[in-house]
């Protein structure tokens, strides 16, 4: 896709597209929750803008552009979540330099409230991962990494729920499979779960014991592969009971997110935003306030592009 034509899609997302078709009404605001998702993959410790030298994407992003962008955000919703999928680590010379110290730093300002792990995230080892940790204000959750012969043992939950407006929000994360794409002494002991069990075992236990509304998970499976390999669209397709699954992994630029149907009835929304911090996913939910029953949803696409400008 051109940039052109995306960023005309993004035009369009950030006017108010919803996947129901019709918009939020405001008389109707009185009577229902607000929740405001915003979500990014794969960053790449892409600090910097890209050049504008002629290149795609030439001038967009930066993680300054992004924080103004979400701070803008945040001053206009009252509900707000902000969720990144992994590979946060490995592309740039900061990562080389600094270690991924910047990376967590930057994001921790910017206020993010969990990640998930890619594979570049283990590219410094598992020391380098725990040296780095206390440098992220926020949770890495990971239900399908089990990390306990290893240094770190205790380091992450897999799930963490979040409350709205009494409005209760159960996140997990899954990564993809290391072998084959990290070096076995990046990651140890590090022991690989099955996706599609764990996520079954996190649905179980953030609806019936947490009492969750909402189930969101923030994956590293990748979008979609040919064959058996697990990936979002699978994993939807095999698990029931997640409301909303933000990917990463395979740079998949959506234009809007993916609704697929489960056998059982029960519809999963996946959405990814490309790489590098070049776009802000954001997808508005609304709730009914007596039985927390979803009621509406608008997605958009927001370019980090030109600064936010306040009057």
């Amino acid at each position: 896709m051109k940039r052109r034509d995306f960023l005309r899609t993004t035009a369009a997302g950030a006017a108010g597209i919803s996947l129901l078709g019709i918009p939020f009404a405001t008389e109707a605001a009185d009577k229902t929750i607000k929740l405001t998702i915003l979500h990014t993959n794969d960053q790449h410790s892409r600090i910097d803008p890209f050049p504008d030298d002629g290149r795609a994407y030439g001038g967009m992003g930066g993680m300054a552009r992004r924080a103004s962008l979400i701070s803008e955000i945040r001053k206009q919703e009252a509900n707000v979540l902000l969720f990144d999928s992994g590979d946060i680590w490995q592309g740039t010379p900061y990562f080389n330099f600094f270690e991924g110290e910047l990376e967590f730093k930057l994001m921790t300002q910017m206020q993010y409230d969990a990640a998930t792990l890619g594979n570049h995230d283990f590219d410094n080892g598992l020391e380098g991962l725990q040296r780095q940790l206390p440098h992220a204000g926020f949770p890495f959750l990971s239900a399908n990494y089990d990390f306990s012969e290893t240094i770190l043992k205790d380091a992450f939950k897999p799930y963490k729920v979040f409350e709205k407006q009494g409005l209760r929000v159960g996140v997990f994360g899954l990564g993809i499979q290391l072998k084959g794409l990290v070096g076995k002494m990046h990651y140890g002991q590090t022991v690989y779960l099955d996706p599609v069990q764990k996520a079954q075992e996190m649905v179980q236990v953030l609806r019936q014991q947490e009492k969750c509304h909402f189930v969101i998970c923030l994956s590293h499976l990748g979008y979609s592969y040919v064959g058996e390999k697990i990936d979002d669209r699978k994993l939807a397709q095999r698990v029931s009971g997640i409301d909303l699954l933000l990917g990463g992994h395979t740079h998949t630029f959506m234009e809007v997110p993916e609704v697929i149907r489960h056998d059982s009835g029960h519809e999963t929304m996946i959405n990814q935003v490309g790489w590098s911090g070049l776009f802000l996913g954001r997808i508005d939910f609304a709730f009914q306030k007596k039985s927390k029953r979803k009621v509406g949803v608008h997605t958009a696409v927001l370019a980090v592009d030109n600064p936010v400008l306040t009057s």
